[in-house]
Formats: structure tokens, C-alpha cells, sequence
């Protein structure tokens, strides 16, 4: 199944806002409805495929003759447009559909791959990998010196290995998380890798932008996950990952790891398995303030023990009902106020006892109240639909996007107080006062990150007030010690602030990695690094 071509997910899951919160964006945003309907799919134009007879002719050679896997139609171009941001949303919505890709192609496998990689250099494209399709910073949406081709890994959807004794698979990049979880639960494992994009996104995506699950705090994020992973370049195949630790030089998994199709395209991955776990049981806890939650989760994340799943909403996020997206719109009781931390637990009957209840002695020590099973529950029943809750908002005319960073714990505080007021600011600025809102998602014993989600009204021209506060909160991030992404990646959005937080040389050094294994520029102009 496709995704939904101007929106998340599957069309038949979108829902209406309801009317308490139609009304509360009315009265406190000043949000008005829209007044013209999103274009339709029949409506949208794409410009006519700049794609050589030649080229397309190579295309087809590659991946064996199969027409099928080289489709030039206006839909397949067209459902390969661009990412799932709110910019990318918008101007779908609008009919613009300029940068389609010319073709979109769909390789069977890693020599398939090559193949293409090669064709396109010979005939001078462009080749994006195309996964889920769920990048929300421009990865879809290269710098456009060349006919464009989207590399849609669906078939690449197999189980190749799998290893009981060592707990490690192999397994296709194209392959979707829930497939992939339900494979390998047929053998009693499971990665343990749930991020909001779960349902869509693919195992090659994930380890392409350094994805971390929402049970980061015990799984690990994506990149801790990864043994091994193979890559086809226009120049040839890497293979990484003889043994899980090696001191055999600098690891080239960690410069493969977060490349973003800029170095090659991965087309498998060994990961590290943990058995299915006997028991979930996920919870709620309230405190006073988000810095005395904030603490809280400092704790267990340095000292232990350390949940499965440990989140910690902002006062407002927790008003809001944010923090359980089916409970939006309900009017929260004087119980509900201050923060609510959702805190999980898997694993055996007798760990996860062990360590709910170990975890509940420090929670009561630094200040939390236990609010019982039911937030927990709630978290979890609703922890994929914020995206189609994005689309909601977009429809009854407000504008709301998301942004992501980290942090050391010491310099927490100030960031979130100055991308807080960057936020605010800069859309003030445009007449639209926000409601900006913030969770902690992922703790390390060193530091943690922080997720923002801001709602204001769209304006007659969204796309500028959104860039205006994006570029607001990039400046405020920098300055205040946090990275410009945390697991969203970089794209062609973050491009710009991640080469001045990584610094001229670090740039320099991966664009020699760059033309070493893509001398012709084929693979993702433009994203991760200027283009040449």
C-alpha cells in the first residue's frame, strides 16, 4: 500500500479535529478555516519527463527488462515527490508538483542497484533513494542539476540471515519495520526500533538518518542496533561488519551510518536482535515542573535503572493533551497539570518487575507522583498518530510542524528556553502568535533531546512563516550548545547549520569520501553537503 500522496499514512486513519479543538485554535490563535481545498490528485501537474530515450533505455537493461520497475506515469512521479514535512505538505496541497522526479525505478536487489548507480553516472542523472518515503528535512528533494530518478527499494523486502546463536539478522533495506518485526518474531526476536515513523518507514531509511525509537532508552537508537550493512556506490560494493567490536582501523559503519544517500545506497543491514519480549507495561508519572522531570530522567538514565521507554512532556504539551494524542481536546482536571512522564517497561515477568519498581523509588524521590496505567496506555494506543494529527491541523487551517535536538543534561535547560523563545518570536513576529510545546524522547547518561511541536495560524503565506521560524530555532540551537538534529537527520533543510556545527574540515574530509565513491555526483546532490 501506498502512503496517501499529499498527507501520512493510510487515508482511511484520517481524522477531523474535534470541535473543542477547532475551537481552542479559533480562540487562542487566531486560526481561521481554510477557504480553499487541498488540489487534487487529478489536478496536479507534473512537468514532462526529461528523461533521454537512452537513458531510460540503460534504466531498463538494469534491473533486467522488468517494465514494471521503470515507471515514467505522472502518479508513480508524482507519489515520489518530495518528503512529508509540513513545507513538503504544503506545497503538494497547492498543486506543486515541480520537482517530480523523471522516472521512478524499483531494483530487485544489491547488483540491480549497482546496475542503475552505474547507468546514471554513464547518462548523467540523479539517482535519491526512495524508502518509506517519510523524510520530514528536504532528503527527497535534492539540488536539481539533472533528470532526477527515485530509487523506490520496495522489493528489496526479504529476510536474507538470520543467526540464533549470535541474535543477529540480515535483512533487505527495503524492507518496512512492521514486516520486519513480523518476521522476525516468527523466530521469537524483534529489533525493538518504534519511532513515530514505524508503520512506513524502512530498515535502510533508518539506518540512513541514524533513526532512534520511541524504546531508545532500552534498545538503543538504530545505529547502536547495526552489526553490519552493505553499500552500492557508482564505483562499486562496501561490505562492513566481520565482527560485532573491531580495532581494525577507523569503523567505516560510522561514516556509512547517517550518510543519507549522499555516499551509496544501503541495500541491507545485519542488526542485533533481542527476544520478544514477555511482558510491556507502560505508565504514568507527574511532576511539578519539566525541570524537576527533567531531573527525574537524569537519574535513571545515569544511575538506573533504566526504563524502557522514558519520555517527560512540557507543562504545555501536558495541558494540551499532547502527551496522549487520543486524549486531545479533553478537559484536563487539576490532577492533569504540571508534566507527565510516560516511563515503559519490557522484558521478562521478573526484570520488569525488577526494575519498575526499583525505577519507582527514585521517580518518588525526585518529586513524581504515580499517576497509574491508563497515561501509559493511552501513550502507547496513540504513539503513531501525531502525523495524521499534523494533517488535521493543516486542514482547519493552522500551521503545525515539528523540529527536533540534543543536548549534554548541563546545557539542557538553555536550549530548551532559547528555541522556546526563537520560536515564539520569530512567529509573533509574522502575526501569529504559537503554541510551542516540548518532550524529552530519548536519554542518554550524558545528555538527552528535545522535541518541539508548533501550532500557529498559516497566514496567507505559511511556507515563509515556517522558514522564517525554522531558520529562528536552527540559529538558536547552535548558539545555545545543542546539534541541529537528533534523529529527524539532516537533509537539505539542515544542511546549511549542520556544515557549520561539523565544522570546514570535517566537510572537506567527507566530500573526499564523496567523490571517492561517487566521482560523477549521481547519488543525492545537495543533501548532507553543498553539491560541488
Amino acid at each position: 500500500m501506498d502512503m496517501l500522496w499529499n498527507g501520512w499514512g493510510d487515508p482511511a486513519r484520517a481524522t477531523p479535529l474535534p470541535e473543542a479543538v477547532t475551537g481552542l485554535l479559533r480562540d487562542l490563535l487566531g486560526v481561521e478555516p481554510r477557504t480553499a481545498a487541498p488540489a487534487r490528485l487529478a489536478e496536479v501537474a507534473v512537468p514532462g519527463a526529461p528523461l533521454p530515450d537512452a537513458a531510460r533505455r540503460a534504466l531498463l537493461d538494469a534491473v533486467g527488462g522488468r517494465a514494471d520497475a521503470v515507471r515514467t506515469d505522472r502518479e508513480s512521479r508524482l507519489r515520489h515527490t518530495r518528503g512529508k514535512s509540513t513545507p513538503d505538505l504544503l506545497r503538494i496541497r497547492a498543486g506543486d508538483a515541480a520537482d517530480a522526479p523523471a522516472a521512478v525505478v524499483l531494483p530487485g536487489g544489491h547488483d540491480e542497484v549497482l546496475a542503475v548507480l552505474r547507468a546514471a553516472a554513464r547518462h548523467g542523472l540523479s539517482v535519491v533513494p526512495f524508502g518509506g518515503g517519510t523524510s520530514v528535512v528536504g532528503g527527497l528533494a535534492p539540488e536539481r542539476h539533472a533528470p532526477v530518478v527515485a530509487l523506490d527499494l520496495r522489493r528489496m523486502d526479504r529476510l536474507l540471515a538470520l543467526d540464533p546463536v549470535s541474535r543477529t539478522a540480515t535483512l533487505q533495506a527495503g524492507l518496512r519495520a512492521p514486516e520486519a518485526e513480523a518476521l522476525l518474531a516468527g523466530h521469537g526476536f524483534t529489533l525493538g526500533h518504534f519511532p513515530q515513523s514505524y508503520e512506513w518507514a524502512t530498515l535502510g531509511g533508518f539506518a540512513a538518518t541514524r533513526s532512534s525509537g520511541q524504546a531508545s532508552a532500552g534498545y538503543g537508537r538504530f545505529d547502536d542496533l547495526v552489526l553490519g550493512l552493505t553499500l552500492a556506490t557508482p564505483e562499486g560494493t562496501l561490505d562492513t561488519g566481520r565482527a560485532p567490536r573491531s580495532a581494525a582501523g577507523p569503523d567505516p559503519r560510522q561514516l556509512l551510518l547517517g550518510s543519507e544517500g549522499a555516499f551509496g545506497v544501503i541495500t541491507s543491514v545485519t542488526v542485533r536482535l533481542r527476544p520478544v519480549p514477555r511482558v510491556r507495561r507502560y505508565e504514568g508519572w507527574r511532576f511539578g515542573s519539566f525541570a524537576a522531570g527533567g531531573d527525574a530522567l537524569r537519574r535513571l538514565a545515569q544511575d538506573g535503572p533504566r526504563p524502557t521507554v522514558l519520555r517527560l512532556s512540557d507543562e504545555t504539551e501536558t495541558l494540551v493533551g499532547l502527551a496522549q494524542p487520543d486524549a486531545l481536546g479533553t478537559a484536563p482536571g487539576g490532577a492533569d497539570t504540571g508534566c507527565l512522564a510516560v516511563v515503559g517497561f519490557e522484558g521478562t515477568e521478573e526484570d520488569t518487575h525488577r526494575r519498575r519498581t526499583a525505577a519507582a523509588e527514585v521517580l518518588r524521590a525526585a518529586g513524581g507522583a504515580f499517576a497509574g496505567d491508563e497515561p501509559g496506555a493511552r501513550w502507547a494506543r496513540g504513539r503513531y498518530s501525531a502525523p495524521y494529527l499534523r494533517d488535521a491541523l493543516l486542514d482547519a487551517g493552522a500551521l503545525a510542524e515539528t523540529l527536533e535536538t540534543a543536548a549534554y543534561w548541563s546545557r539542557l535547560p538553555g536550549l530548551y528556553a532559547a528555541v522556546r523563545e526563537a520560536l515564539t518570536a520569530a512567529l509573533t513576529g509574522t502575526g501569529a502568535p504559537p503554541l510551542v510545546m516540548c518532550h524529552i524522547s530519548h536519554v542518554y547518561e550524558n545528555g538527552a533531546s528535545l522535541y518541539f511541536t508548533v501550532v500557529c495560524a498559516q497566514g496567507e503565506d505559511p511556507l515563509a512563516r515556517w522558514t522564517r521560524a525554522k531558520h529562528a530555532a536552527n540559529e538558536a540551537i547552535l548558539a545555545a550548545g545543542g546539534t541541529i538534529t537528533h534523529h529527524h537527520g539532516v537533509g537539505t533543510d539542515h544542511r546549511d547549520w549542520y556544515v557549520r556545527e561539523t565544522g570546514d574540515l570535517t566537510v572537506a574530509a567527507l566530500r573526499a569520501v564523496k567523490r571517492t565513491l561517487d566521482p560523477a555526483g549521481v547519488l543525492s546532490p545537495g543533501v548532507l553537503l553543498p553539491a560541488d
